[in-house]
């Protein structure tokens, strides 16, 4: 037995040896061919907004090889087997970013029905919904955004599902859940405990510092970026006072100090100003929204670098829709708006650092550049404006060394809009030309 075991061991080694050799002599054209080059591609357009300058120079020119940018500006050398995009009296600009979206929710013009629309879907199909709702995001020219809660981790399924190719829409930086406490605006609607389970920490909803250790933790465990909590009541929540603290300093202290012991953001939602101080105190990154700050909240941030994100574009559509809401909402979304609009520019005088974010969802996804344009109908000059997407929103969100400018190096993330931009801010919103990390994908046939 053990011989003809030895015998077939033999033959078996042989084998192999042999074809070892035969692999080691085969000729070299049998190697695997190389991968074709990728074709470069040359946008032309009248004008160029670089991004950082602050200025808009003419003609513009973006040279990209791949999923960067190899040249910009007229002197950039231009390969000469580069498809050209003649984009004629246009404007490039860097691809938006948007720091306070809900793409993985649905607007609905009745709040109602929209509410509970989205209350009964199963979360696999509220995916299909996330995914139409990033398209129309990256066809509004935000290659970028950053989603500040969504339900049953869709914005992380969504996420995934964009860097794997499956579908199409902006690079995403997602919380998770919100994190708030009981009652407060991040928890479910007052629904009756025996009829609808009340949420908890891996929902976001905590109480006490360490249950909102727990809290973060749970969100970082299933893929969130940052976290976002909601340091003051809300406008589209019916049960909590608008600008009434909801969160404890220790509270805050044990999320912020978590959060960033892990290297995550940390996003407050907050209307109220105490409930923002006390947040700025504890180091948060940024303040979502903002409506009732006072000047020395603003000088507090503009010290420590706290950026605000106004979302300004909301405040004009519910204050606009105020009457079709239930009456309590109605009326803390007209409070919330007349004071937004005295804060807005007491923060502009100030110098509060201002980075771009619209609150996508109270809206309908894809208009996200009215942002633009509402906050210059406020003061603010075109150009600042644009640069609080590509100066405040990259920096916020941490990706100003990969996008945010037209750089060399950097990802291909290009808008084109008419005519020069500088002129007529309003054109950010209907772009003739939308790329992605190289690929284009809206327009530039």
């Amino acid at each position: 037995m053990k011989s003809h075991l030895a015998a077939a061991l033999t033959g078996l080694s042989l084998a192999l040896s042999a074809a070892l050799i035969a692999h080691a002599q085969a000729p070299a054209s049998a190697a695997p061919a190389a991968a074709p080059a990728v074709q470069p591609v040359v946008l032309r357009a009248a004008h160029l907004f670089d991004g950082r300058s602050g200025r808009v120079t003419s003609p513009g020119l973006v040279v990209v090889q791949g999923d960067r940018i190899i040249g910009v500006g007229a002197s950039a050398p231009l390969p000469a087997n580069a498809r050209v995009i003649d984009l004629g009296e246009a404007t490039l600009l860097p691809g938006f970013i948007d720091a306070h979206t809900h793409i993985a929710s649905d607007h609905d013009d009745d709040w109602a029905q929209g509410f509970y629309e989205n209350m009964l879907r199963f979360p696999v199909e509220q995916s299909f919904h996330a995914a139409r709702n990033a398209r129309l995001t990256l066809d509004a020219g935000f290659t970028t955004v950053r989603e500040v809660g969504a339900p049953d981790f869709v914005d992380v399924a969504l996420r995934n599902a964009i860097n794997g190719g499956l579908v199409e829409g902006p690079r995403m930086l997602v919380a998770g859940h919100a994190i708030g406490s009981t009652g407060g605006h991040c928890d479910a609607s007052p629904f009756p405990p025996d009829r609808v389970k009340p949420v908890g920490t891996l929902e976001g909803v905590c109480n006490g510092a360490e249950q909102c250790r727990v809290a973060v933790r749970e969100q970082m465990k299933y893929g969130a970026d940052l976290i976002k909590i909601c340091a003051s009541g809300g406008v589209l929540s019916e049960a909590d006072p608008v600008d009434v603290p909801q969160l404890t300093p220790d509270e805050l202290k044990a999320i912020i100090g978590e959060a960033h012991t892990w290297g995550r953001k940390v996003a407050a939602h907050s209307h109220g100003d105490l409930a923002a101080k006390q947040a700025v105190e504890a180091g948060v990154d940024s303040i979502e929204h903002g409506s009732f700050l006072t000047s020395s909240t603003l000088q507090l941030m503009k010290q420590k670098g706290t950026y605000l994100v106004p979302t300004r574009m909301t405040q004009v559509w519910v204050v606009a829709k105020a009457d079709s809401y239930p009456p309590k909402i109605g009326a803390k979304a007209r409070a919330a708006g007349e004071a937004h609009t005295k804060m807005f520019k007491e923060a502009l005088r100030i110098g509060v650092p201002i980075a771009l974010g619209t609150d996508a969802a109270v809206y309908p996804h894809g208009m996200n550049a009215q942002e633009f344009g509402d906050m210059v109908d406020l003061g603010m000059s075109p150009s600042t404006a644009l640069l609080t997407s590509s100066q405040g929103s990259a920096k916020l969100l941490g990706v100003d060394g990969e996008t945010g400018t037209l750089e060399v190096g950097k990802f291909a993330d290009v808008v084109a809009v008419p005519g020069d931009v500088l002129q007529n801010i309003r054109a950010t919103e209907k772009p003739v030309l939308v790329m992605k990390q190289g690929k284009v994908v809206r327009g530039g046939e």
